[in-house]
């Protein structure tokens, strides 16, 4: 936590950070678990990983995908303390019962440690790599309404109950719905984009937490009241917890930040416009800090490099201690 004073005012504010990873750009489950191990020795508050099948931009995204929830099965074997999670699995991937099941028997093998983040999908050329179909726009968007509305509903459904669901395009019923995952009611719901209509209702209706990724931190705040506004229509008392995503290059020295930039293929200056955590720890502390004025409580730190794990330790040890 952090103290600072603004006027003749003292603020207060506290950000959880967590690391987030591409796998899809090249990385083994081996990489994978050495940064989910750096990440959480760091004391940061979880790991999550893209759902992606594809590389994006150049290169040859050599050894090729891993499937998310594979992965987070094993790391939550070879964790102990740290939260996982998806930001975000895509509703196009897998059918909405069975990855209720696997969902709830990865937080069981992690002790309720799993964060469930879905969307729609977006991104058509893995589809056609992979032999994935890749329906419009509205009908991406049914889908994940849907299969929102069943994961929910199998996970909160009474042990000795059943559960049924007609949709357009998923019908369940006579469901015992088990396995339970050990969060109860269930583990957190995670909603992210920048929508303006549909995004916002269904991060009222289902969300724990809803998420705007990758935007300019004085974008964000508008988005965040369009959920607001979205849970009172709904009635909710509370709307879900606020969460940006965010690259992170930081670096001791500004010959350090141009060499991480450059590993990743970015412009410090650019990153910077953009809304990322860029710079110096005094520097990446104060962008955190306009992250939090916006209204985000937790930040995912978007880690390119996976081969730097000193990347990773000097912010757990010189930026997250200011905040």
């Amino acid at each position: 936590m952090w103290y600072g004073h603004a006027g003749a005012s003292w603020q207060c504010w506290a950000m959880r950070l967590v690391i987030f990873t591409e796998p899809q750009q090249g990385a083994t489950h081996d990489d994978l678990l050495r940064v989910a191990k750096a990440a959480e020795d760091g004391g940061y508050d979880g790991f999550f990983r893209s759902d992606h099948y594809l590389k994006m931009g150049d290169g040859s995204g050599l050894p090729g995908p891993t499937d998310a929830w594979i992965t987070l099965a094993a790391l939550a074997v070879q964790t102990s303390r740290i939260r996982l999670g998806t930001l975000v699995s895509s509703a196009t991937f897998r059918l909405p019962g069975p990855l209720a099941i696997a969902v709830a028997q990865v937080d069981a093998m992690s002790g309720g440690r799993i964060e469930f983040g879905l969307g729609g999908g977006w991104f058509e050329d893995e589809h056609t790599a992979y032999g994935i179909p890749f329906p419009s726009l509205g009908e991406r968007f049914d889908r994940l309404e849907e299969q929102l509305e069943i994961i929910t509903g199998l996970w909160e459904t009474p042990e000795g109950s059943t559960y049924d669901f007609k949709g357009k395009h998923y019908q369940v019923g006579n469901s015992p719905a088990l396995p339970k995952p050990v969060q109860t009611p269930r583990p957190p719901v995670i909603i992210g984009g920048h929508g303006k209509k549909r995004t916002p209702y269904l991060a009222a209706r289902y969300a724990t937490e809803f998420n705007v990724p990758f935007s300019k931190i004085e974008d964000i705040p508008a988005q965040y009241d369009r959920v607001r506004a979205a849970s009172d229509a709904l009635g909710r008392t509370e709307p879900p917890a606020f969460s940006a995503a965010a690259v992170l290059c930081v670096g001791r020295d500004d010959a350090e930040v141009k060499r991480r930039a450059a590993a990743i293929g970015r412009e410090a200056d650019e990153m910077r416009t953009n809304g990322g955590v860029v710079g110096t720890p005094a520097e990446a502390v104060d962008a955190i800090r306009r992250y939090a004025e916006a209204g985000a409580s937790r930040l995912f730190l978007q880690v390119l490099d996976l081969s730097d794990l000193d990347h990773i330790d000097l912010v757990a040890s010189a930026v997250a201690p200011q905040l």
